[in-house]
């Protein structure tokens, strides 16, 4: 039996504000521009999973994502929320494993040309 009378209530959402920023999750809401703070061009703006956090992203521009720092790697959801997929951990164990599956491809063919050439 726990001791429940002394335990604090936890609010019903968390606050996101933190996480967001280490996105990138900055921008501004509606109505506010869609303008990037840095170059004043129009941005495309996307609502995120972060509750009330907005991001710019640049308009009709896809790049392959090893060429984006991973706190900034944002895919668009069908219900178009851009969702970072950096934090999420299902994500990093993948890419270990892609990473751990690539080195012992690599060092499978190493010792399979030592022992043929041995």
């Amino acid at each position: 039996m726990g001791d429940t009378e002394n335990t604090a209530e936890r609010p019903d959402r968390p606050d996101y504000a933190l996480q967001a920023a280490l996105e990138g999750a900055t921008a501004p809401p509606p109505p506010a521009p869609p303008d990037c703070p840095h170059c004043a061009l129009p941005q495309d703006r996307y609502p995120t999973l972060h509750e009330g956090h907005w991001v710019l992203l640049e308009p009709r521009i896809v790049v392959p994502a090893h060429t984006a720092p991973p706190r900034r790697r944002w895919i668009i959801t069908p219900d178009g929320n851009a969702m970072n997929l950096y934090p999420w951990p299902r994500t990093t164990v993948l890419r270990q494993e892609n990473e751990r599956r690539a080195q012992r491809l690599f060092n499978l063919s190493d010792d399979r040309y030592l022992s043929d050439t041995g």
